[in-house]
């Protein structure tokens, strides 16, 4: 089950799970991995990514939750 993690975190298991980036995009920076492109939230004074916005995130890239815990 996923949980609030800081973006830093975020971004290290997207990369363990095979992902590139962040890339710079228009509004917000992308995770990519071959042509799966994954919008991850620009960094803020608050520094943690809510697990709702975790599971969305996960749900639109195809990665279950034990694949996540995994990485």
């Amino acid at each position: 089950m996923p949980r609030s993690l800081s973006r830093r975190e975020l971004i290290r298991k997207f990369r363990a799970l095979g992902f590139s980036g962040p890339h710079s995009g228009k509004r917000h920076p992308f995770m990519k991995k071959d042509a799966l492109k994954i919008r991850i939230p620009n960094p803020h004074q608050r520094g943690t990514v809510d697990v709702s916005l975790i599971v969305r995130i996960l749900r639109q890239a195809g990665i279950s939750d034990e694949q996540w815990d995994n990485a």
